[in-house]
């Protein structure tokens, strides 16, 4: 017979998580990718995608120093490119993108990048992870970014139990109050990142411990 888990993602049960990690890491939203405006944020989310925000920082301090703007993005030769991100992985493909990219945007949208998921997901080399990192780190559109981590902790929290990041970002839509979309996955990140780590976790050095229905420290 199924394990009934209903309790585990009970109105209370969210509540108390909210609750835990504003109390552990704050409510001030913070973007691990360096930018200055919403094009430089784009970019660096594509050259993200498998790659570390720490890679993808150092590359693009020399890389936007470089291009200045998305008409110089547009104007890129491609090899030239891929030898700029050389140490991102998948450098080609990831070139390609932005300077399909840019000419669409300086195109289409008169340089601007838009809002809307819709004509954002139309982009080349952006889908809705990329697309949701836009609208909620620069237009503060409330979104959940669904990246590894974010996948991950929130299936050890029991809050989905999907395995397709566009189900999973639904799912969550569903059940985790709207104003806290974007600390979510500021939240889970950081979690992922530093005490719940893939493979390792800390779950006696954990805030969540006693509540954590995967929590090794529960049935210590």
């Amino acid at each position: 017979m199924k394990k009934d888990c209903s309790y585990k993602i009970s109105d209370d049960y969210i509540n108390a998580l909210i609750q835990r990690f504003k109390s552990e890491y704050g409510t001030e939203y913070t973007c691990y990718l360096h930018h200055d405006n919403a094009w430089q944020l784009l970019i660096a989310t594509i050259l993200s995608a498998q790659c570390t925000d720490a890679r993808v920082n150092m590359v693009t301090t020399d890389l936007f120093a470089k291009y200045l703007n998305i008409d110089a993005f547009a104007n890129a030769e491609t090899n030239e490119l891929t030898e700029d991100i050389k140490s991102i992985g998948f450098q080609r493909g990831k070139a390609a993108n932005i300077i399909g990219c840019a000419k669409m945007l300086r195109d289409c949208y008169g340089g601007e990048v838009p809002s809307d998921i819709e004509s954002l997901i139309k982009l080349p080399g952006v889908g809705r992870k990329t697309a949701n990192v836009i609208r909620g780190n620069i237009y503060h559109i409330p979104s959940i970014v669904v990246d590894t981590h974010v996948k991950r902790i929130a299936g050890l929290l029991h809050l989905t139990h999907l395995s397709e990041p566009t189900r999973i970002e639904y799912d969550l839509m569903q059940k985790i109050p709207q104003d806290y979309w974007i600390l979510l996955n500021i939240h889970f990140i950081r979690l992922g990142r530093t005490i719940c780590k893939a493979g390792k976790p800390s779950c006696n050095e954990c805030f969540l411990r006693d509540i954590c229905p995967s929590s090794k420290a529960m049935h210590i």
